[in-house]
This record gives structure tokens, sequence and C-alpha cells, in this order.
């Protein structure tokens, strides 16, 4: 897992990137919270390990979770401050956890496992929430589907039929031209609201400007 860390003693740093290395995660060390939020802005990380006391830890933070990505990181702050209203201060600016100096190796693992299953947690979450958003746009295609054919495809059959018949009974070749431009174009329609009714696995495409539109083109995929 690619980490962020964050601290400005060179020796702190060390420890925290050995124990890190050590357990195969792939470490982008700073020295200051605003080299931390560059470099977050850069990798995107999915775990940021931020030293308190090192210039601009808790407000490295702030910034960071305003980022691309940065709600969905797992922010781990090392604190040498055990006041509750400290660590309230640090929850609120978007600390998911924080572990108290000096910092041994065992409870820093721990605490990245921590990090790693709420991560994976959260990436479930969100999947699980794509697939809903994603299932409740196809049921209210398949609804607007059928209210389409119910309200078109009865006026539309008439529409046709008496278009053919008129055709028939045309008396002048232009007045013949017009009727069958409305029909072709009255089959035009009913293609449409047939494509409609077998979508399958419809995706929008790029209308107009910001606009989008179903892509009845993939209708049968």
């Amino acid at each position: 897992m690619r980490v962020l860390l964050a601290d400005d003693s060179a020796l702190g740093r060390r420890l925290v990137e050995a124990t890190l290395s050590r357990a195969g995660h792939d470490v982008t060390s700073v020295a200051d919270g605003e080299e931390a939020v560059a470099a977050f802005a850069r990798l995107s990380p999915p775990l940021v390990i931020l030293d308190w006391l090192m210039p601009n830890g808790v407000e490295a933070c702030r910034r960071i979770r305003v980022l691309p990505g940065g709600p969905d990181a797992f922010v781990l702050m090392i604190t040498a401050r055990d006041q509750s209203a400290d660590l309230l201060d640090a929850l609120g600016a978007g600390v998911d956890d924080y572990i108290m100096k000096p910092v041994t190796p065992e409870m820093l693992g721990a605490r990245v496992i921590i990090a790693e299953r709420r991560l994976e947690q959260n990436a479930l979450r969100r999947r699980a929430e794509d697939a809903l958003a994603a299932a409740q746009r196809l049921a209210g295609i398949g609804e607007t589907t059928l209210a389409l054919q119910h309200e078109i495809n009865n006026p539309l059959a008439a529409l046709l039929v008496h278009a053919q018949i008129l055709v028939t009974e045309a008396a002048t070749p232009a007045l013949k031209a017009d009727l069958d431009l409305v029909v072709e174009l009255t089959r035009r329609i009913a293609d449409v609201v047939r494509r409609l009714s077998e979508l399958k696995a419809p995706r929008s495409v790029q209308y107009l400007g910001a606009s989008s539109m179903i892509d009845l083109a993939t209708s049968k995929s």
C-alpha cells in the first residue's frame, strides 16, 4: 500500500519508514504539512501518517480532506498530546485514528492493519452503493420504457395504418411524397421505442455541452 508520511523529525521519519517498509508498504516521506498537501495532490495515497507537532500538521489534514481522493484516505496522527480537547480538535480536522508517542513498531503495525481494514470496508461499501445506484437507474429506465410503450405504441400504430391508407389514395405525386415521409418518420419513431424496450446495459453518451443521453446504439449489448 502507498503511504504518505509527514514528520519534521528525520529520526522519526526513519523509524516509521523502516517499520512500514518491512511490512511491504511503499512510503513517500516529507518534512512538513505544506509538502504533505502537495505530495497528496500528486499521489493520492490511501494512507496518510502525520506528526501533530510538525509545522501545519492538523491543518494539513484539513487541506488533504478537500483534495480529490482526500475524503477516502485514512489519516493517522502521531502525537504526544493526550488531552481530550486536543484529540477532539484532531478528529474534527478529519483524523481517523491516532497513535501516542513514543511509537513502537508493534503499535504502528497494529494501527496500519486497522487502517487497511477500514479502507477495505469503505471500498466494499462504495462498490455496493455503486451497484445499488446502477440497479436503481436500470429500474428507472425500465419503468420509463414501459410507460413510453404504453403511451406511444397504440397511437403510433394507428397513425402508421392511416398514413399508409392515405398514401394509396393520394391524389397527386407531391401529396404522395409527403405521406411517404410521414410513414417513414412514423416507422423511425417506432424503431426508437423498440430499441428502448431492448435495452440491456444502457450507458450514457455526451450530447450537447454538459448534457448526456442514453446510447440506443448499444441497446442489444
